[in-house]
């Protein structure tokens, strides 16, 4: 039975949070003295002297009426890296706790392992990209934190089988966390719809990648009411800055065009992948959900330096475990497509 109170650090439980001006007075005012900011403004076109709403209320807002999901279970972060340290610092105890990691899969759950301290235990995948269920349950101890699952799956493309992290949530006492970074592009639902049927899960989404803000870095974890205020309790007062909250209001109001460029996107990947396919070097394109395909080829260090050459970049994924031989291929526009395929119809 999943218990916030076992698994919490003990002095994340015991913090007492920084309490900013912007805390401690809410609402408005005519004159604002409290928070030692420059009363006459900023050297720039829009005036950007003020510290922004710690809780960003107006985004989650807009968030909670397009995901179906109250602000209040809503945390965002500066990029979806946020809310993965904010997880370590607030429930591994360094040297001492464990988290699962299900290979290949996302880098930065690694790294932000090794930067908190916390031993990483490997369980990877099957050959068809799956959870390898039996071998996740017997890695978990006492000590084992969280589990975190990329569902479509970076790099392979693919979508996580649902009961099979249904199954993780059901009988582990410490956090599933599944990262839906690439969900608007998948057939699959959203895990956000079960929030209210399991405590212990954590969704991960971003508006880096189908929004195509990548450059205001803005993550959100959707989770329940308790862990949303541990996560709020450790995050640095003012993660999400004014410029970042006011460009993704209006982002936001966007849905129709973010869903026609989702459309055309899925187009253009499906063309991508029948044209790659009768290429001779072409030796698999796995599945996707996902803005990019995986493609394994003869020769991917070859094929990756002769793009190089002609101004193209793809990502080298050969020496990742289960990924030998591929290149990850993100989808362009029509005409980045069109010119990757005929500069590899080049290539001898």
């Amino acid at each position: 039975m999943f218990d916030i109170n076992k698994i919490i650090r003990p002095n994340i439980k015991n913090l007492v949070p920084y309490s900013s001006a912007r805390d401690e007075f809410k609402g408005e005012a005519s004159v604002y003295l409290d928070a030692n900011e420059n009363a006459f403004g900023s050297p720039l076109d829009k005036a950007y002297n003020r510290y922004p709403d710690p809780m960003q209320y107006q985004v989650k807002m807009r968030l909670s009426a397009i995901k179906g999901v109250p602000a209040r279970n809503i945390f965002l972060g500066n990029g979806s890296d946020e809310a993965i340290d904010i997880l370590f610092r607030a429930f591994c105890n360094p040297g001492a706790d464990n988290v699962i990691l299900v290979p290949p899969t996302y880098g930065m759950y690694e790294v932000s392992a090794n930067i908190n301290d916390v031993e990483t235990r490997k369980v990877s995948l099957t050959e068809e990209y799956q959870l390898n269920v039996e071998g996740i349950s017997e890695a978990i101890d006492k000590n084992t934190k969280l589990i975190f699952i990329c569902s479509p799956n970076n790099p392979t493309g693919n979508s996580i089988n649902r009961d099979d992290i249904e199954t993780l949530l059901a009988n582990f006492n410490g956090i599933v966390v599944v990262d839906e970074a690439y969900i608007n592009f998948s057939r699959q639902k959203t895990f956000i719809q079960e929030l209210t049927e399991y405590a212990n899960l954590v969704v991960m989404q971003t508006l880096s990648k189908a929004w195509g803000l990548a450059g205001l870095r803005i993550g959100m974890a959707f989770a329940s009411e308790e862990i949303i205020e541990v996560m709020n309790k450790v995050k640095p007062p003012y993660n999400i800055n004014e410029a970042s909250q006011q460009l993704a209001l209006q982002a936001l109001q966007n849905t129709d065009l973010v869903n026609l460029w989702i459309k055309e996107l899925l187009a253009e990947r499906d063309k991508l992948v029948l044209k790659l396919k009768d290429m001779d070097f072409v030796l698999d394109i796995y599945p996707s959900d996902a803005n990019f395909i995986l493609v394994k080829t003869t020769d991917a260090n070859g094929i990756y330096d002769f793009l190089v050459q002609h101004g193209i970049i793809v990502r080298n994924r050969t020496k990742v475990e289960l990924c030998e031989g591929s290149l990850r291929i993100t989808v362009g526009t029509p005409e980045e497509n069109q010119k990757l395929l005929e500069t590899l119809q080049q290539y001898k």
